[in-house]
């Protein structure tokens, strides 16, 4: 799908300000989900400084944060620390530790998809423990069949929510919201609205260093060890996005690694094969680590992969997922070449549940051959 992007005559914090006093002034209960990192900590304080000038009502307001048990020491600390500043500013604080499902990008070898955060039956081996005054359990809340994603919709169906997605973190959020504005909707069929979705990266860390907003120290740990600006997202550590980092970032918690090993056994594939094709990662390791030896025929991988269905992908969802991706292959086929298979074979094997890879491809694969098509239209019309 095409996206045109337009100029504004405001910059995008005054932009998202006018947004946000849009929300509160429909007079619904307002719904701010939080996570401690850059973007919610922009919003947040977005949120706090029209608060603050009496510009909306913090009566309104509910701030929500997904404690998700396996995250940094310092996520926990600078949520404790805003959940003190909304409850002085007279809005409520929900600090959440639920049963609910999450990716564990470590379980591929044990055909488990799912990590249950807070499991009942393994409070033995908690990465940490849940605050005094976190919700355990909500009316609405299916324990262990939910993700977050479901749950938080139902919880808030009596308001609209606000939070912190941008465009720029990935091509689908741009087409996602692309499409619910073409619509002429200011809010998603889940009543969902993003006031900050055109920052781009440089815009959250100028308006974090202009407002002198504390970040929390992963993100100055993760700059220290190599990571540039667009690799910077933090979240719960058996993510795709942070796993990466859980090596690495040993050196600042001694302990780290052997409690999360304890939690999830598997986790120590990090540190082994972190830089291979089980992870899918296109990085300079990687290739120095492959250097000499022969590129495999990734076409042929796949149509190997896929003439075994029910052998290779042994849960009903990873079949769900490989029939996607095999549907795709099938149908770009004959314009693809072996660099291509591979991304689709790595997008494949290493797990994509969300189908996030998958989509990334589409948009890649076919982007790459209208523009090829085009300029070889043009050479033969010139």
């Amino acid at each position: 799908m095409a996206i045109k992007r337009c100029l504004s005559s405001i910059n995008v914090v005054e932009a998202a300000k006018i947004r946000i006093k849009n929300v509160f002034r429909n007079g619904l209960p307002v719904y701010l989900s939080f996570s401690g990192g850059k973007d919610s900590l922009c919003l947040a304080q977005l949120t706090m400084n029209l608060i603050q000038s009496r510009e909306i009502n913090p009566a309104q307001l509910t701030v929500q944060f997904i404690d998700e048990e396996a995250i940094f020491p310092c996520m926990e600390e600078k949520v404790r620390e805003w959940r003190r500043k909304f409850l002085l500013a007279g809005a409520a604080f929900e600090w959440f530790c639920l049963e609910v499902k999450h990716y564990n990008c470590f379980n591929e070898l044990s055909n488990d998809e799912t990590f249950i955060c807070w499991d009942r039956y393994k409070k033995d081996v908690w990465v940490r423990q849940p605050p005094s005054f976190a919700i355990r359990n909500h009316p609405v809340l299916k324990p262990r069949a939910d993700a977050y994603q479901d749950f938080l919709p139902r919880a808030c169906s009596d308001g609209i929510t606000i939070t912190g997605i941008r465009t720029a973190e990935s091509v689908q959020r741009l087409q996602n919201i692309a499409v619910v504005n073409r619509a002429g909707n200011m809010m998603t069929k889940r009543h969902q609205v993003f006031p900050i979705y055109d920052w781009k990266d440089k815009d959250v860390w100028m308006y974090l260093y202009e407002e002198k907003v504390d970040i929390p120290e992963i993100y100055l740990f993760l700059w220290q060890t190599g990571s540039n600006r667009k690799q910077m997202r933090v979240s719960q550590f058996f993510s795709i996005d942070t796993a990466k980092s859980l090596v690495k970032m040993n050196e600042y918690y001694p302990d780290l690694m052997e409690r999360i090993v304890r939690r999830e056994p598997n986790a120590y594939l990090a540190s082994l094969y972190w830089d291979s094709e089980m992870f899918g990662r296109s990085t300079a390791a990687r290739k120095q680590n492959e250097k000499g030896i022969q590129e495999k025929d990734y076409k042929a991988a796949l149509l190997e992969l896929f003439s075994d269905m029910e052998g290779n992908f042994e849960t009903s969802h990873k079949r769900y997922v490989a029939e996607r991706y095999r549907k795709f292959f099938m149908s770009v086929s004959a314009i693809v070449d072996n660099k291509d298979c591979k991304a689709i074979y790595e997008g494949l094997i290493s797990g994509d549940p969300k189908l996030r890879s998958y989509r990334a491809l589409y948009q890649t694969i076919y982007g790459k051959y209208v523009k090829a098509a085009k300029k070889k239209e043009d050479t033969h019309n010139g």
